[in-house]
């Protein structure tokens, strides 16, 4: 038995959970999430707690049972506290700006790099240096963040791009280290 999957999720309060044959919902404070459910992995509320079933040890439920464990907690964590990446920008030059809905970002190219996100995602940029990603859906705030790194990710030598805000860059020496 998977020993992520067999734990029970308390659900908090204000927060409302619909089970509809393999359609789960989750509303709260925040906002609504829903996901469907694939394969014989059962799932019973009882009064305010969920527990994860399968009925067989095939190996596509053994890997189910835990997934789907772990992403009904994120998105209960999501629609009561919301989830939050926080990226810097380190460079001479490099700067971000929101206008609107729309983050413009200049990053040493000799474009501006213009990026809209999703309506679910909320973009800020409490200072040019920082830009702060926030929303209730955990995969979607990573992969927004993930895209914004794309844009020009930390290099080794100087340390240069965007980084998220937690991350270590090791730095390698360069040729004049040698001497």
């Amino acid at each position: 038995m998977s020993r992520i999957g067999k734990k029970p999720i308390e659900i908090p309060n204000g927060v409302k959970l619909n089970v509809n044959n393999n359609e789960l919902s989750v509303t709260g404070p925040k906002g609504t999430l829903a996901m469907s459910l694939t394969g014989d992995i059962k799932i019973s509320v009882n009064g305010n707690e969920v527990v994860f079933s399968r009925d067989n040890d095939l190996k596509k439920n053994k890997a189910l049972h835990g997934l789907y464990r772990a992403l009904l907690m994120n998105m209960i964590i999501g629609v009561t506290d919301g989830y939050s990446k926080k990226l810097e920008l380190v460079g001479i030059g490099y700067k971000a700006e929101l206008r609107g809905d729309i983050l413009i970002i200049q990053l040493g190219y000799s474009h501006p790099i213009i990026f809209k996100a999703p309506a679910e995602v909320k973009l800020e940029v409490p200072v040019p240096t920082n830009i702060v990603i926030s929303g209730i859906d955990k995969q979607l705030v990573g992969l927004i963040a993930a895209k914004i790194r794309s844009f020009r990710q930390p290099e080794p030598y100087k340390g240069k791009g965007i980084k998220y805000d937690n991350e270590k860059v090791r730095r390698k020496a360069g040729k004049t280290a040698a001497k």
